[in-house]
């Protein structure tokens, strides 16, 4: 059975442990790369390992984006991963379901070899990486992201048809190998975990709701695993969530480094700092990270929006619009992107609405011109973008042409 020891003689105090998740190296927002936000934020969790004496950072899933990441990002994460160690902290690291388990687990026992744990296969759950420091040895378990439908034929005698019952099965091996072994664990594990109420502890738990940017685990939906599944070690890191959350003193998420949809906008970016001391848990820590670009929501009227002094220190965030004018006004993204170049979208949200079975859609347009209703549909289509000034002269030369070739009939 596989075992890869790390010994760090000159640890005296508790076992230090970062707890980070859901990197998603490579993803977009609304068109945007976010990599070089993505870099400025990992550089400050190795300032915060490096300064605090972290002894291990563990990263529970979706390193990446995408199951085949551009040669770029595998750069970007061979970067953080060599900075860290250079910050003198060892690295386990499992993957999630937007990986692909072979490439991210390529050349795993090489990098093992350097205190970089790249779990990715199955087999490896009940196979601990064991890191010794002066209170003794550490086990952590990782979890990789284990696809029922992929898995279940590797373990004909478990009923293994959800997420929730392979990981209940996996629990248990995981306890029968702990229970061999001794000592102080950890469990990495990225899943869609809810507490029953028992034994949810105060702290953070509003955080932990699922946004638009987390995939399903199951293709039928959310397959939701009950936090009790994790009962035996000494502390759970969970993934999937972005938003941070308690489940229990010993079971948390600590949610993505970066902020991937305006749904998070409220939700602070950071890592757990784990103290684990001879006996178990100890003091638990949230450590906040950089929002390099903040995300901001502004509701009213364009007028209103783009004249407005209060929205100046909005000027350089991710911005979101919401417009309440009861026409939507034409052009309305060319204005908004002037005043807030990084203007991603818009929504045009009448405060009064009018019941279109009223009247019809002639009788609702014969107030506008040709040029306004053709403007009007442009922006609608191309979300809130009216047409460009060299569209504008292109829309006139038709109309005038057709109202020239009527004139003629």
């Amino acid at each position: 059975m596989r075992r890869w020891l790390s010994v760090r003689a000159d640890s005296l105090n508790p076992m230090k442990i970062l707890h980070t998740s859901d990197w998603h190296i490579g993803r977009t927002f609304h068109g945007h790369s976010t990599v070089a936000n993505l870099r400025v934020v990992l550089d400050q969790l190795v300032a915060e390992v490096r300064d605090r004496h972290v002894d291990v950072v563990v990263v529970s899933g979706d390193i990446f984006d995408s199951a085949a990441p551009a040669a770029e990002y595998y750069t970007v994460l061979t970067d953080i991963l060599r900075a860290l160690r250079a910050a003198g902290a060892a690295v386990v690291i499992t993957s999630g379901n937007h990986d692909s388990a072979t490439r991210l687990g390529f050349q795993s026992d090489f990098a093992g070899l350097a205190d970089i744990h790249m779990i990715t296969r199955h087999d490896q759950h009940n196979q601990p990486v064991t890191i010794t420091g002066a209170g003794g040895p550490v086990h952590f378990y990782g979890i990789p992201f284990l696809e029922p439908a992929l898995v279940r034929h590797h373990y004909p005698d478990a009923v293994l048809r959800t997420h929730s019952q392979v990981l209940a099965f996996v629990m248990d091996r995981i306890r029968a190998d702990l229970a061999t072994r001794g000592g102080r664990s950890v469990v990495l594990s990225h899943c869609f975990a809810v507490s029953t109420g028992e034994s949810a502890a105060p702290g953070p738990s509003s955080d932990s709701e699922a946004t638009d940017v987390e995939r399903d685990i199951t293709s039928g939906g959310l397959d939701f695993v009950p936090a009790s599944t994790f009962d035996g070690p000494d502390y759970v890191a969970l993934g999937h969530i972005h938003g941070r959350s308690t489940l229990s003193d010993r079971v948390r998420y600590s949610g993505a480094p970066l902020h991937y949809s305006f749904s998070e906008a409220r939700k602070p970016r950071g890592a757990w700092l784990i103290n684990l001391d001879t006996t178990g848990l100890g003091a638990v820590e949230w450590v906040d990270l950089p929002v390099p670009r903040r995300l901001t929501v502004l509701t009213g009227t364009l007028d209103d929006i783009v004249t407005d002094a209060a929205h100046n220190g909005a000027t350089d965030d991710w911005v979101s619009v919401v417009l309440t004018d009861q026409v939507r006004p034409m052009d309305g993204m060319r204005r908004l992107q002037q005043r807030f170049p990084y203007c991603v979208t818009l929504e045009h949200r009448p405060s009064v609405t009018v019941d279109s079975s009223a009247s019809t859609y002639s009788e609702r347009v014969k107030a506008k011109t040709d040029h306004e209703i053709v403007a009007g549909f442009l922006e609608h289509v191309r979300n809130g973008v009216g047409p460009t000034e060299a569209e504008q002269r292109l829309i006139a030369e038709v109309i005038t042409e057709q109202h020239s070739s009527e004139a003629t009939r």
